[in-house]
């Protein structure tokens, strides 16, 4: 009698525990997926506002249509990410034409005088910064998430209920280059 109390106490013991891992593995996926909503968000933000700025330089400098066709492939490669790696690179393509739309828009001192051109600057600037604040929750929700995932006990719930680990939004090999910077 004494015996069977104790295996049935084992066992809602281990069965609450289970429940609460995979409680656990739950909350920790959709901070996951609320993680990558967030860049997911700031991102088409930034898209929105990317056209704005590209309209306002090109009535200043016209003739610069490789820069601008480079902006709006990179623009449409971030819109069709399908993973986070892939938006990671599509993003790091997306700056780097945004760095050369920016360095055009510095050749016109009355473009850079510009009320409009300034605010979408700003607004630009601004966005930036959420979509960084948004890529370092999201890579702590995955390493959070990754953790639960490999490490004993919750390995064994989340390998019975099929939990898989998710990749983090990692920073383009190009993005890792030393920058030059030269003087005069």
């Amino acid at each position: 009698m004494i015996w069977t109390l104790i295996v049935v106490g084992g066992v809602v013991v281990l069965a609450l525990a289970g429940v609460w891992l995979f409680n656990r593995l739950v909350r920790l996926r959709n901070e996951v997926d609320t993680g990558w909503a967030n860049i997911d968000v700031q991102l088409k933000r930034r898209n929105d506002l990317i056209p704005n700025l590209v309209e306002t330089v090109k009535g200043y400098a016209a003739h610069e249509r490789g820069v601008f066709q480079a902006v709006t492939e990179a623009r449409a490669a971030v819109a069709r990410a399908p993973s986070p790696a892939a938006a990671g690179e599509a993003d790091a393509a997306l700056g780097q034409a945004l760095g050369r739309l920016l360095a055009v828009a510095e050749a016109y001192p009355e473009l850079q005088a510009s009320q409009n051109f300034s605010e979408l600057q700003a607004e630009l600037t601004d966005t930036e910064d959420k979509i960084a604040a948004a890529r370092r929750y999201y890579n702590a929700t995955v390493l959070a998430y990754n953790t639960a995932v490999q490490t004993f006990p919750s390995l064994l719930v989340a390998r019975t209920f099929r939990f898989r680990e998710r990749e983090f939004f990692a920073a383009a090999s190009g993005e890792r280059d030393v920058v030059p910077v030269a003087f005069g």
